[in-house]
């Protein structure tokens, strides 16, 4: 075994990774402070080939120079829109049929591996990395999906919790549900 080197990795170009039919999964990003985070799920989105981030609140987009530096060019491989409301991005993907799920603890849990082909498309709402998901957005989802913890501590951040949950439903999807 050896590691790879760069030009020895199987990459579609920029034009062809647009042409290749995405996972059903739109992700709103609400409130997320660091323009580190938003970055680094630029980059695991690009990875996974979701359909799109919708970035809402004081969420940084892409024009700002460290959302950039952070991606590293997955800014222009996943499609992207910024609305300021999350309640109006998860009211017109609910329209469209999307399944609202936020990644929070709460008091009903579902664990991502629960989840079946049928209940996508889904919208992956996630949260300010003090706060979380806010309340009334909670009230908004149908189920709130939680990775399994065993230490001390209660949360993961939010770019490692985002990459967790995001290939766990690409599993679902791609017909590999033992996560």
């Amino acid at each position: 075994m050896r590691k790879l080197r760069h030009e020895e990795i199987d990459r579609p170009s920029l034009e062809t990774v647009r042409l290749i039919p995405r996972h059903p999964i739109t992700v709103i990003l609400d409130n997320v402070r660091s323009v580190h985070n938003v970055g680094s799920i630029f980059r695991t989105s690009d990875g996974a080939l979701i359909e799109r981030i919708i970035l809402t609140g004081i969420t940084a987009t892409p024009e700002h120079p460290q959302v950039h530096k952070a991606a590293l060019g997955a800014q222009d491989t996943v499609p992207w829109n910024y609305e300021p409301k999350a309640t109006v991005a998860i009211g017109n993907l609910r329209k469209l049929g999307y399944m609202i799920a936020a990644l929070e603890l709460t008091d009903s849990p579902m664990v991502i591996s629960a989840l079946t082909r049928e209940q996508f498309p889904l919208c992956l709402l996630v949260g300010n990395e003090l706060s979380g998901v806010d309340e009334h957005l909670i009230d908004q989802a149908d189920c709130a999906l939680e990775i399994p913890q065993y230490g001390a501590k209660h949360s993961l951040n939010v770019a490692v919790a985002y990459g967790i949950a995001i290939f766990d439903l690409i599993k679902i999807l791609r017909g590999h549900p033992e996560v």
